[in-house]
């Protein structure tokens, strides 16, 4: 197989995407249409595999949008890991250990992985890069997480995003820039690893409190600052880790803490708000049926901030709502109550 840094010249790649879902295939969509790669979609859902090789949709997701012809579906995770040289992981974090079983299986080359996962691992609170790192280690040519604000529908509906590619191998980030930006799609390039993860994750967290904020029927004062308080308890989450300070004022910090504590189409946000709005977690949690990642983010975050003392008020609190049982309106009037500090 070819170098790396000879595919970042010949331009032409075979990718395939684990995971059929809406971002799977938004970012399959915008990979496709470029039309200078091969490009193969991988799910396990056997309706949305053919719907996309027979009639071009992914219409469970996106029901209005005609995906490229010269995009392809599989059911075989054998034939989505022959002979590939990128792979994109657009899974749930609960799939990964899964996904990794069949890459260990079935790929017979040594891939760049291309992760959109966010999420930490319960135990040491490593983010889900770190995690695919150690996991494969000379298995893969490494690892490029594209993380930052942006929703698989408007990606798929050409609105202008930006995103980056980052990685601690600053080559392998511009090859994955150089693969994804188009007129609609800008990806920039970022090394800080640590911090990228700890902003993608821990934002899910903070945007199930705006939720829920406006469930208890709060407004746009309220938001505001929940959004900056949010944003100084993930920096000094991730200066304690060894993130950079900047990287929280860029796309995978202050951006896409914006983008998901302001959406409805954020599935932590909504979730939030519904929790909101019955005060009470119990009888939600028990109906959803979405994979919302800042659940299982807060319960991790919150155990390990408290293991290293690190102050993580909004966290506490979105955790006693979800794992303690206490009324969201309870939560709000102690975390004001607090003990008045500077800024």
């Amino acid at each position: 197989m070819c170098t790396f840094f000879a595919l970042l010249y010949n331009g032409f790649m075979r990718i395939t995407i684990l995971g059929s879902g809406a971002w799977g295939t938004a970012l399959a969509y915008a990979l496709s249409k470029k039309g200078d790669n091969d490009i193969l979609l991988y799910g396990n859902v056997e309706a949305e595999i053919d719907d996309i090789n027979t009639r071009h949709q992914n219409s469970k997701y996106f029901p209005d949008v005609a995906l490229p012809l010269s995009l392809k579906a599989t059911l075989d995770p054998k034939l989505a890991l022959h002979e590939r040289d990128i792979l994109l992981l657009a899974v749930p974090s609960g799939a990964v250990n899964a996904i990794a079983a069949l890459i260990k299986e079935y790929c017979d080359t040594t891939p760049l992985l291309i992760n959109v996962i966010k999420g930490f691992d319960p135990l040491t609170g490593e983010g889900v890069a770190l995690m695919i790192q150690k996991a494969f280690q000379d298995r893969i040519q490494g690892v490029v997480s594209l993380v930052g604000p942006s929703f698989a529908y408007d990606v798929i509906h050409d609105d202008l995003t930006a995103v980056c590619a980052v990685s601690e191998n600053e080559e392998h980030a511009k090859l994955v820039q150089r693969l994804f930006s188009s007129e609609c799609f800008r990806v920039y390039v970022q090394t800080d690893v640590v911090g990228a993860e700890i902003g993608a994750g821990m934002k899910n967290i903070i945007a199930i409190a705006s939720g829920i904020m406006e469930g208890l029927g709060y407004h746009d004062n309220t938001r505001a600052a929940l959004i900056t308080r949010g944003l100084a308890e993930i920096t000094r989450f991730g200066l304690k880790e060894g993130a950079r300070p900047s990287t929280f004022l860029g796309l995978t910090g202050v951006g896409d803490l914006t983008l998901t504590c302001s959406s409805h189409r954020s599935r932590n946000y909504t979730l939030g708000l519904e929790i909101g709005q019955e005060n009470n977690a119990v009888e939600v949690l028990a109906r959803n049926k979405k994979t919302v990642e800042g659940v299982l983010a807060a319960k991790t975050i919150h155990e390990h901030a408290a293991r290293k003392g690190i102050e993580v008020p909004i966290t506490d609190a979105v955790y006693a709502v979800l794992y303690e049982g206490r009324k969201p309106s309870e939560v709000v009037t102690q975390l004001m109550n607090r003990n008045l500090k500077a800024e």
